[in-house]
């Protein structure tokens, strides 16, 4: 029995380390912009909390968009704040910082700091508990039924992409084959006329019977 418990437990302990938070701080010079981009499974909500430095007479916007540049999420002269959106369709999703310096003002770098959350991150579990009176350990067991079930669509995901990748090597496989023994025909088309010319033309000046 103890084994069992002390195996659930370190199941437990490892699929608790596996979150979808994300912290990072950058450097944003004036008037420049940074894009950080991620892959994001279609219908899965995303949030975050964004702060940058004050510094007076700069701005920062930042906008939230697809590789198709549709807006999600946009705002102007942030200092501090925060966003969501939900993803559509399984694709690249990029989070830009865009700052705004006038051009007779030399400006300051500023510093740009931001947390997202996607999937199961974004679900407010002891608000869940609470609604539902559920014991802490009902609620961590809650919690890890839906890390397991966002890792096994991960995995699904995944296999699906390395079969479309396989497919797509495939079909290029065979088309350079295909033109490989295209371009050997040719040649050999070529190297035959080439010699049946010349043999043609040696005749007519008598140089061969």
């Amino acid at each position: 029995m103890n084994v069992y418990f002390v195996t659930f437990f370190a199941f437990f302990s490892a699929l608790s380390q596996i979150n979808c938070v994300y912290a990072i701080m950058f450097h944003l010079a004036p008037n420049t912009q940074k894009c950080l981009k991620e892959d994001i499974q279609a219908n899965q909500l995303v949030m975050g909390e964004y702060e940058v430095s004050d510094v007076p007479g700069q701005v920062i916007d930042y906008i939230a968009r697809d590789t198709k540049g549709h807006i999600l999420s946009q705002k102007e002269q942030i200092t501090k704040g925060k966003f969501s959106f939900m993803s559509e369709v399984y694709e690249t999703y990029e989070i830009c910082f865009i700052s705004k310096v006038p051009t007779h003002k030399r400006g300051i770098v500023q510093e740009v700091s931001l947390v997202t959350k996607k999937g199961v991150e974004t679900k407010s579990y002891e608000g869940i508990g609470e609604a539902s009176k559920l014991k802490p350990l009902e609620v961590d067991l809650k919690r890890l039924e839906d890390l397991s079930d966002s890792i096994v669509r991960d995995f699904a995901l995944m296999r699906v992409r390395e079969e479309e990748m396989r497919d797509t090597n495939e079909k290029t496989n065979s088309r350079v084959l295909f033109f490989s023994i295209f371009s050997m025909c040719c040649l050999l088309g070529l190297a035959t006329w080439q010699v049946l010319y010349l043999r043609r033309y040696f005749k007519a000046k008598k140089l061969i019977e």
